[in-house]
């Protein structure tokens, strides 16, 4: 079941720190406990050293959690000062990070087979879900969309998890199908059919996730949707991350960041 776990403080060491797509970079690092506890589709923050700038820890969601290694695989893009240094970390050094935080990916409620969509920065959390429903042998198909195919990064790791039809998709044509994520998943319901998925789990952008929240409610697909917010402190002392849901304002760190698409007021 997804759950918020207690967050807490722990120091970690970089194991691997690379670029793997435009502006995009792939971090693993050693955090036994850390590992054990995250479940899919929650974050945590991780602290940037020697950027006097970026004064609060960074939220980033995770791709993988190793329990067996005790290790932890992040993307992020790089995208300001912080980010920046982030991408400057080396092997072998320290930082710390807190973890594991929010609510995730509530897996239990994919039972025929789930349509993923992922665009941007949504890649490790879409990630995290695929290796959850492989894991429960839940049959998926995954539409991976990116600006153009230098931003593209995930391809691989989908098809050696398990995923069936992975359909490939940029702004610009230079790969795959052309379009964003939404209209290719509305080709996509088009073609299939509204009954032939029972959930769709998507990350992305704020305006992709509008649109794709309005493509599950046109099929009536229940959708859930892994909001981007600027979570500064990542346990919902802040108030910067709130959402505006039909119950209300909600802290997406603390009540996300993964939502019903239904329940968030678009």
């Amino acid at each position: 079941m997804s759950q918020t776990l207690p967050s807490y403080l722990q120091s970690v060491e970089i194991l691997q720190n690379e670029q793997v797509a435009k502006n995009l970079w792939r971090m693993v690092f050693k955090a036994p406990k850390l590992a054990q506890e995250l479940l899919p589709g929650q974050f945590f923050t991780i602290a940037v050293a020697d950027e006097p700038r970026q004064l609060a820890k960074i939220p980033l969601s995770y791709a993988t959690a190793d329990k067996e290694n005790g290790t932890v695989e992040t993307l992020y893009a790089v995208v300001g000062p912080g980010t920046e240094a982030l991408a400057r970390m080396e092997r072998g050094e320290s930082t710390e990070v807190v973890g594991p935080c929010g609510h995730g990916w509530k897996v239990e409620a994919c039972k025929k087979r789930t349509l993923l969509v992922t665009g941007g920065c949504g890649v490790p959390s879409v990630l995290s879900a695929a290796h959850a429903l492989a894991e429960e042998h839940i049959p998926f198909d995954c539409i991976l969309a990116a600006r153009t195919a230098e931003h593209l990064y995930g391809q691989e790791v989908l098809n050696t998890t398990g995923c069936g039809d992975l359909v490939l998709a940029t702004d610009d044509g230079s790969a795959g199908e052309q379009g964003n994520a939404a209209e290719i998943t509305e080709h996509l319901l088009k073609r299939v059919g509204g009954d032939y998925y029972d959930a769709i789990l998507t990350c992305g952008p704020p305006m992709m996730m509008e649109a794709m929240a309005h493509v599950a409610h046109e099929h009536d697909i229940p959708c859930q949707v892994s909001l981007e917010r600027r979570m500064t402190c990542g346990f919902g002392a802040c108030a910067t991350c709130a959402v505006r849901t039909v119950d209300g304002m909600k802290g997406a760190c603390v009540a996300g960041p993964v939502f019903d698409a239904r329940e968030v007021v678009w």
